[in-house]
Formats: C-alpha cells, sequence, structure tokens
C-alpha cells in the first residue's frame, strides 16, 4: 500500500483529497492536518510514502515545509495557482496539481509515482556513484559493502564496511529507492540497514557488524520484524 497524507489550510480540500485517496486502490490514507506545523512533527516520524501540500498556508509555506521533510517523503503540490510551479520543483517535487484536481490527473499523479518507484527497483546494480562536496568528485560504492546509511539534513551519509563514510546530497528516499529491497530495511525515518550486516537484534536495537547500535523507529518496526521473519528459523516441536 502507498501511504499517504494531506496537508491544507482549508478542511475542504483535505476532504476532496481524502475522497480521492479512497476512492484509488493501492493507496491508503494515514492521516492530514490543517497546521502544517502538526504535518511537520508526523512527516518527520512516520515518512509516508506521498505528501499531498497546500502551498499558501499560514505559519509555514508549502514550499519551506517541502524543504524541510523531501528527506523523508515524497511531495506533491495542490494549490489554486500556477505560478509557483517552477519553484515545486526546485524543491524536488515529485508533481504539482493545480485545483479544483480532476480525478484522472490525480491518477496520472499516483502513476507517475509508481513508474518512479519501478524504474529505480530495475536498475539496482552490484555498485553505484555518489558525487561528494569536493571538485564534485564521484566514489564508487560497492552495494555489499553499505553497513548502514544515515539521514542528516538534506544529506545521507553512507557508512562502508571498511570504515570510512561518503556524504552526499541526497533524500533517504532517493537512496531507498535505488537499493534492492531484499538487503535493505528502512528501520527508522534516519536509518537504512544492510540486513546482511545485522550481527544481532535484541528488543529494538539492532546491532551492527561494525558494532554500530541502532535503535528501530514505531513507525517501521512492524515491517521490519515482518521481512525479518522470512530468513527465521523455528522449531514446529509443540513443547
Amino acid at each position: 500500500m502507498i501511504k499517504c497524507y494531506v496537508i491544507d489550510d482549508e478542511f475542504h480540500a483535505i476532504e476532496i483529497l481524502c475522497d480521492l485517496i479512497s476512492k484509488t486502490p493501492g493507496l491508503e490514507l494515514v492521516g492530514h492536518a490543517t497546521n502544517p506545523l502538526v504535518g511537520l512533527d508526523f512527516v518527520t516520524a512516520n515518512a509516508p510514502d506521498l505528501t499531498f501540500v497546500d502551498i499558501n498556508m499560514p505559519e509555514l509555506s508549502g514550499l519551506e515545509f517541502a524543504e524541510l521533510v523531501n528527506m523523508y517523503t515524497n511531495i506533491i503540490f495542490t494549490t489554486a495557482y500556477d505560478q509557483f510551479a517552477v519553484k515545486a520543483f526546485e524543491k524536488e517535487a515529485l508533481d504539482y496539481l493545480l485545483k479544483p484536481i480532476a480525478h484522472e490527473r490525480f491518477l496520472k499523479c499516483i502513476n507517475k509515482y509508481k513508474k518512479q518507484n519501478a524504474k529505480f527497483r530495475h536498475i539496482v546494480q552490484d555498485h553505484f556513484y555518489v558525487k561528494c562536496d569536493v571538485k564534485s568528485k564521484m566514489v564508487r560504492i560497492n552495494t555489499a559493502d553499505v553497513v548502514f546509511i544515515e539521514g542528516a539534513l538534506n544529506y545521507i551519509i553512507i557508512h562502508t564496511s571498511d570504515g570510512k563514510q561518503q556524504i552526499t546530497y541526497l533524500t533517504m528516499g532517493e537512496i531507498q529507492n535505488y537499493l534492492p529491497l531484499e538487503t535493505f530495511s528502512r528501520i527508522h525515518k534516519s536509518f537504512i540497514i544492510n540486513n546482511t550486516k545485522i550481527k544481532s537484534i535484541s528488543g529494538n536495537v539492532i546491532s551492527l557488524e561494525n558494532k554500530t547500535l541502532l535503535s528501530i523507529g514505531n513507525a517501521y518496526k512492524e515491517a521490519f520484524f515482518l521481512n525479518l521473519n522470512k530468513t527465521l528459523i523455528k522449531t514446529k516441536r509443540i513443547s
């Protein structure tokens, strides 16, 4: 299911989007807010797949909001004004929907997200390159050498088996889309781990091979353990 969240200072606009989401198979509404500050707290804690955000809002504009959360979610702007489109895409927006939003246009937006994800999943390789800040230097990283990835504001830090750290301007969502699902897991809004580097798990704390200890976030716990259970050997004996 694609998890969706809606933020708009007009509740009627929220109702329209909630109705569109409910009518579309494969989408799940995980919440909504009329206050962007409330929405900010939810999105950074729960990292929904898609966040629909109005641009003109009090306290925090949609453009300002996007700049704060683009590492946690894909932003889709919803507005009655077309003059913000260029700025919206500068904020790495997935799409820009003009109100009133037609159902057909809404579906095109959702399909765009699905195609984007499918594209990334099919180009997964055993290595990738990232740009570093030093003179636009590009560094090759072997996927199997990644221990974990850490989110840091608008950057990510890639920790590898040799103890090195590569810092690059990417969002957690962008790097996660590139990594193989069967090997990597998002365990926290700020952490993605290589499952093959797990040494042990105690409660909600994961110990990695490089001795790093990471906590599993509540929003990611269920999905992580469901995936883990596929490789957990259990006895069938009845005691």
